[in-house]
């Protein structure tokens, strides 16, 4: 069994092949190139290193979110591509279970953040173990509803994710030594571990046909939100302006 997985739903844009259980290829890129640039040349790189090609390929997968709109919609329009043109079948991977591989053995709960801007952040929450035990949804919340949520957990907590860059201070002040952070280079979803987990899905009968591998939103993306913001406005004051 072999599976190729994109993923471009972060800051960096990966590639991964798994095989049988085995990691065979990982590559990760962070340059200021667009995720819909590095891509496709990666997974040509991916595929002529590992001296294979696409129809070799049982599956294609991508991570489907949440993260970045942009992102994610370029992961998975590759990933439906790919598999359609070589008639297989798609998996998807969501980036916060990916994400808590990164500390399965962690003796706690592992908390996989990503920044949502304006103040919110993606979270869950697992129990470290070999398999880590999901304990909370997928959620977009504001960071201290966020940690109200895992406190009902007991400590102590791994974070791991983009969100530690932006948020590291105000979790260590509330979780103080409780808190615990990832480096920064163990800290990023890792293709490799979402490839492998890809591959346990796959296994399980969680297939897709490439119709249906669509993006994972927890919330509707930002031009949709000031649009019904701007309906609303509307519908509150038929001139348009502010509600007094």
């Amino acid at each position: 069994m072999k599976i190729l997985l994109v993923d471009t739903s972060g800051p960096v844009c990966g590639v991964a092949i798994a095989s049988d259980g085995d990691l065979i290829y990982e590559a990760v890129m962070k340059n200021k190139l667009p995720h819909s640039q590095k891509v496709r040349p990666m997974v040509e790189d991916a595929l002529l290193r590992s001296d294979l090609a696409l129809p070799d390929m049982d599956a294609f997968a991508a991570v489907v979110g949440p993260g970045s709109f942009t992102g994610v919609r370029i992961g998975v329009a590759t990933a439906k591509g790919l598999a359609e043109a070589g008639h297989k079948s798609c998996i998807a991977v969501d980036a916060l279970e990916a994400l808590a591989e990164n500390g399965r053995f962690f003796d706690g709960i592992i908390c996989p953040i990503l920044d949502a801007r304006a103040g919110q952040v993606y979270g869950a929450a697992f129990r470290g173990g070999k398999s880590p035990e999901r304990l909370m949804e997928d959620e977009a919340l504001k960071l201290p509803e966020f940690l109200d949520r895992i406190e009902a957990f007991g400590g102590p907590y791994l974070f791991v994710g983009d969100g530690i860059g932006v948020h590291r201070a105000a979790i260590e002040e509330r979780l103080g030594e409780n808190s615990r952070f990832h480096s920064p280079a163990q800290a990023l979803l890792r293709p490799g571990c979402a490839a492998l987990l890809a591959e346990q899905k796959m296994q399980a009968g969680e297939i897709l046909s490439p119709d249906a591998l669509l993006p994972l939103y927890l919330r509707a993306p930002q031009a949709e939100r000031e649009r019904l913001a701007r309906a609303g406005a509307g519908q509150g004051n038929p001139a348009g302006g502010e509600n007094g």
